[in-house]
């Protein structure tokens, strides 16, 4: 019979190794949380192989449609985001979106003297949540089964909150119930482009200090939001617009029946080197901003966007056109970046996608990050800094580029 103490033990030691690797984990604080916490409690039933998998989330639960509600995260995605949230003994934090396994991680690192709250809309994974943490020995960490949109006042103030579902918006609660200079950390969706910011409260408003690429499973409850699409050649490929429809997008329906129009920059990225700062930048710039994807079961090769999954575009009128890319023939580890659309104002279209590639190779690159500011709906345009504002329910969103 396998030792499976012994075994758990070592796979979490080469998980952590690898976290390591993949600079998710950066100080002992989080490496020594994540050594402590046996993550097998929280996947039961799972193989350890997969429970311990730097990269593996483990589903907890699906809706009708197959599709994952809860899971565990991928410990890399816990590690870093643990990474920017800093909790510190003492910390009271309030975790929304609950899976048992990083709100025993937070126990760790704040200590007999701290406080943590984890939250869920679904009584499913709050019970299951709950039994979870009392086998792995959390009996203390708060278990409260309620729509995160509002928080948990009675337990505030936090010097904390970690959102672990994708957001939307952000509701004046994650606000009100968070000390000034507190932590706001969460997977925060503008333009469809989603990443996990950390956020820091000045009065009435947040300031970034970080940004890091991820994704979540969609916040549900009263912050649900759903993106609105244009379906190209059946359901071939889609035009992904994160809040409502553009005027006239029902002229978009048969733009691939027309010629393709190409231009192409001067600018070229590795095979492995990301490029996400990219796709924000296109984000920030590019009116009609969007994103395209192809249905890998009914690719025919017309749309080839440099992600399939889901990648940036534009649109004017019943025109459109996308970000691609093309290997460059005399290196077949280096692309170069270019434009292609369809339509009467493709021409236009592409050169402007190849313009603003052009701006953040020179500018942006390699540069300083911008920075995301979050401020009640109410506020004026004179209180708000330049650069790109996006008006949610309850929050005005800025990306502001040095």
């Amino acid at each position: 019979m396998p030792n499976l103490l012994g075994d758990s033990q070592q796979l979490r030691r080469t998980m952590v190794d690898q976290l390591r690797e993949l600079n998710a984990i950066r100080t002992d604080q989080v490496e020594q949380a994540f050594l402590a916490v046996l993550r097998e409690h929280f996947a039961p039933g799972e193989p350890l192989e997969k429970v311990y998998g730097a990269e593996t989330a483990v589903i907890t639960k699906r809706d009708e449609h197959g599709n994952a509600v809860s899971s565990v995260s991928a410990p890399r995605i816990q590690a870093f985001m643990l990474e920017q949230a800093q909790p510190r003994p003492g910390s009271r934090c309030l975790e929304i979106g609950s899976g048992g396994y990083n709100a025993a991680l937070l126990r760790e690192m704040v200590g007999p003297s701290g406080l943590v709250v984890t939250l869920d809309i679904d009584e499913d994974i709050t019970d299951r949540a709950r039994r979870c943490l009392e086998a792995a020995g959390y009996t203390d960490v708060k278990v409260v089964c309620r729509d995160g949109e509002f928080g948990a006042p009675e337990f505030a103030p936090f010097d904390l909150i970690i959102v672990t579902a994708g957001a939307w918006d952000i509701p004046p609660a994650w606000i009100d119930q968070l000390t000034d200079g507190g932590r706001l950390i969460v997977p925060i969706r503008v333009r469809g482009l989603t990443r996990s910011v950390v956020f820091e409260r000045h009065g009435d408003h947040l300031r970034s200090l970080s940004a890091e690429v991820c994704g979540f499973v969609k916040m549900q409850g009263a912050g649900a939001h759903e993106e609105s699409l244009v379906l190209l050649r059946g359901k071939e490929a889609a035009l992904r617009f994160d809040e409502q429809l553009p005027d006239g997008a029902e002229a978009l329906a048969g733009v691939l029946g027309q010629p393709p129009v190409e231009s192409w920059s001067e600018v070229t990225v590795g095979l492995a080197e990301p490029f996400d700062s990219l796709y924000l930048w296109l984000a920030t710039v590019l009116p009609g901003f969007c994103l395209v994807s192809v249905d890998p079961s009914l690719d025919s090769g017309v749309v080839t966007p440099a992600n399939k999954m889901a990648c940036p575009a534009m649109v004017d009128g019943g025109s459109f056109a996308y970000l691609t890319l093309c290997m460059i023939s005399d290196d077949p580890k280096m692309f170069v970046f270019g434009a292609k659309g369809h339509g009467l104002a493709a021409d236009t279209l592409v050169k402007q996608i190849v313009h603003e590639v052009t701006v953040w190779n020179q500018r942006h690159r390699n540069g300083p990050a911008p920075v995301f500011t979050a401020y009640p709906a109410s506020t004026p345009d004179d209180r708000l800094p330049d650069g790109l504002v996006v008006d949610k329910r309850h929050a005005r969103i800025t990306v502001s580029w040095p």
